[in-house]
């Protein structure tokens, strides 16, 4: 009895033995696929800017407005909303004056500033795609300096997603009921189901092109967008 009050005092646990209940893992099969569906874009997204530098950032910015009321001016003649037109980022940037580097001279107290930057970057929105060589061509002709890039897009994208998937889904299902008969097993029931899906959107390398284009339409090629989606489906799997 004073062993066994030692040990409650101590603190010493008791162990108890109990058997083991751990069930028996479920048999499973796992299987992915990818279902791949193309459609012609219907949208185009032309993302460009306006950089203009002066002494005076009142200056600066002046003008940089000035100019981007003219694209924009221009982009209205071409029956583009003002809801398709998204300022996409504005910065103002000080310039400094460069100084020599020489061995031993002391840092100076704070750079000199010896005038500003003022970028205004905007996305357009075009749904007819047949004018985005036009529109890439006058708002570089009403003044933008900087073309930042064309990509393509659908604005029912969902639906086009959703029929890649049930085209992925279909084909797991299909290689899991093979794979279950060359094993000889059957598939008892769904245990998950992953998904996963995304736009491959070719490239568009074209800036240069675009800014050194004089004359006529800049030719522009849709192309088609593929989407892509998966699907990975995990079954329990029993002995026939």
């Amino acid at each position: 009895m004073v062993a066994l009050g030692l040990l409650v005092l101590l603190g010493v646990p008791v162990v108890t033995l109990a058997h083991d209940e751990t069930k028996p893992e479920t048999p499973t099969l796992t299987v992915s696929e990818t279902g791949v569906v193309t459609h012609a874009p219907d949208t185009a997204f032309v993302t460009f800017g306006v950089e203009t530098v002066s002494k005076s950032l009142a200056e600066a910015q002046k003008r940089n407005s000035t100019v981007m009321s003219k694209v924009k001016d221009r982009l209205r003649d071409l029956q583009i909303n003002k809801e398709q037109i998204q300022t996409s980022s504005f910065t103002v940037s000080p310039q400094y004056r460069s100084l020599p580097n020489r061995p031993g001279d002391a840092p100076t107290a704070s750079p000199e500033i010896i005038g500003y930057v003022v970028n205004n970057i905007v996305t357009v929105e075009i749904r007819a795609l047949d004018k985005v060589g036009t529109v890439i061509e006058e708002v570089l002709k009403a003044g933008a300096n900087s073309f930042q890039g064309l990509h393509w897009g659908l604005r029912e994208e969902q639906a086009v997603r959703l029929s890649a998937l049930k085209q992925a889904a279909g084909k797991a299902r299909e290689k899991a009921s093979v794979l279950s008969e060359a094993l000889h097993v059957k598939l008892v029931r769904v245990l998950s189901v992953n998904e996963g899906s995304h736009v491959v959107r070719p490239a568009v390398a074209m800036a240069r092109m675009a800014m050194e284009a004089s004359a006529g339409d800049v030719p522009i090629s849709s192309g088609e967008l593929k989407i892509e989606a998966s699907v990975t489906l995990v079954y329990e799997i029993a002995p026939k």
